[in-house]
């Protein structure tokens, strides 16, 4: 009888963020914002584990101190090549899937996560993502995958580009991977709005949302935040002119 794979959440996080330096410490709720992150990850009910993967810079000692806090795991590498970052995360603490997330998604959806994974489950696939084409709103991004195809991965590229986005070489080979995408219901689909945190305007309005979320239902869901934005549009105000990188 095989035993089930270990399936863990990476968070990708620094402090040295070129935008908002610090972002994922500043305060919401009397809690850093990866602190309510964390909140939402340990929602997901087939995670086996959380696995923090931040740099070895210096600066990111008070990521680990959080870590160590709030009894996740860690693992500290490369601070440009986020893949073997990722890679080292997953392997050094015997995950065999890897459900890839970012440290600016803070308002990241459990059950979001848990259908990428079930998605993952079903087999006959290497890799399942939830914005490929985007319906969800942008920070609700997650990706699941094997340990192993991303070491596939590693070994078959070391373009930087590859190596600093992770998994674009999984996307732009579809001859050698097999790829699936989760589509987001109608009532859930607003691709045009950005919840993610980049910048000064985008802390505004995700604080803004667990404020008015938060006190009364921490696990706030996705409908809950459409429902309030759709309520509140002035919200939306706070970022409309954000500029946003794209790759």
């Amino acid at each position: 009888m095989s035993k089930s794979p270990k399936i863990c959440a990476t968070i990708e996080a620094r402090m040295t963020s070129s935008r908002l330096p610090g972002k994922v410490l500043k305060p919401i709720q009397d809690k850093p914002v990866l602190e309510l992150m964390v909140e939402r990850l340990k929602q997901v009910p087939s995670l086996d584990g959380i696995i923090l993967a931040t740099t070895t810079n210096a600066d990111d000692e008070p990521l680990v101190d959080l870590a160590s806090r709030l009894g996740i795991d860690c693992y500290r590498g490369s601070e440009d090549d986020v893949l073997q970052r990722v890679l080292g995360a997953a392997q050094s603490h015997g995950a065999d899937v890897i459900v890839e997330t970012l440290g600016d998604c803070p308002l990241i959806d459990p059950a979001l996560v848990e259908q990428c994974v079930q998605e993952w489950n079903k087999g006959d696939v290497d890799h399942v993502c939830n914005f490929h084409p985007y319906t969800y709103p942008i920070g609700m991004e997650i990706e699941v995958f094997a340990t192993d195809v991303l070491a596939d991965v590693a070994r078959r590229t070391d373009d930087p580009a590859h190596h600093e986005h992770v998994t674009t070489f999984i996307w732009e080979h579809p001859d050698l991977y097999r790829l699936r995408s989760v589509q987001g219901p109608p009532e859930l689909s607003a691709p045009d709005i950005h919840i993610t945190l980049d910048t000064q305007n985008d802390f505004e309005l995700i604080k803004s949302i667990f404020d008015a979320l938060y006190p009364n239902n921490p696990a706030f869901d996705l409908g809950d935040i459409l429902t309030l934005l759709r309520n509140r549009p002035e919200l939306l105000n706070l970022v409309k002119d954000v500029h946003r990188n794209v790759f």
